[in-house]
């Protein structure tokens, strides 16, 4: 039985590309609905900032629709098939984030997951760049009481939030996805709470490529390496024109 919930509307700022939501976020916003542990979220379709939508659930996952019923993205219990890779220690973390800030050719932008150009507690300012001699991008990250409960917990919406930019640093880095790329599917488990105030080490890896499709893993860990949250993400290239 599917149950309507509310009616939404995504912030402007809440956005990846320009216009459009920043995938992690509504992934999120239905997995706080959901009640699987582990579920798979597809995109089905482009989901725009400042346009209403509408959740729903049904049996143990839930779907963000269009107005006029429309699927849009939708939730549905899973299983993940990957292991995280070892987290890189937490001071190669901050060296990552360090290089990440200085690097010249680092892109400003206002992205919600990885914008320098987002205040904070407006964006995630989750900054993640290469560990030298692994296949592997990383960050160190504190998030800011802005992206909390008012109890200091971080709700899915950040913490699924957090499992969606470095995966796709990571294929463009190593497995060379073109740009324009986006997030196609995002399966995850949450295995602990995490907290504004308190840092965390975000790493991702490449896993697989099939022409335009590339696969990754994310992982979010405790500062002395304990897993947080993972995610096996699917990023697809846009077709050449």
């Amino acid at each position: 039985m599917t149950i309507p919930l509310d009616t939404q509307t995504i912030p402007e700022h809440i956005h990846g590309y320009p216009d459009l939501a920043f995938g992690g976020y509504v992934a999120g916003m239905l997995a706080a609905r959901a009640t699987g542990d582990t579920l798979r979220v597809d995109f089905r379709r482009a989901v725009s900032v400042l346009t209403p939508v509408v959740l729903t659930t049904e049996d143990e996952g839930a779907s963000l629709l269009a107005p006029d019923g429309t699927l849009l993205v939708e939730a549905t219990p899973s299983m993940l098939s990957i292991d995280a890779v070892p987290a890189p220690p937490l001071s190669e973390a901050r060296a990552a984030t360090a290089r990440a800030l200085s690097a010249p050719e680092r892109r400003v932008t206002d992205c919600y997951g990885c914008g320098v150009a987002c205040p904070p507690g407006r964006g995630l300012r989750l900054f993640a760049w290469g560990i030298r001699e692994r296949r592997v991008m990383a960050a160190a990250w504190t998030p800011d009481a802005g992206l909390a409960g008012e109890n200091g917990e971080l709700p899915p919406e950040t913490v699924w939030s957090a499992l969606d930019c470095p995966g796709g640093i990571a294929a463009w880095v190593y497995s060379e996805m073109g740009m324009g790329a986006f997030t196609a599917a995002l399966t995850a488990r949450q295995l602990r709470p995490m907290f504004a105030g308190t840092e965390y080490i975000s790493h991702a890896w490449p896993i697989d490529r099939d022409g335009r499709k590339h696969t990754v893993g994310v992982a979010l860990s405790t500062a002395e390496g304990e897993l947080c949250a993972l995610a096996e993400a699917l990023w697809i290239e846009p077709r050449a024109e």
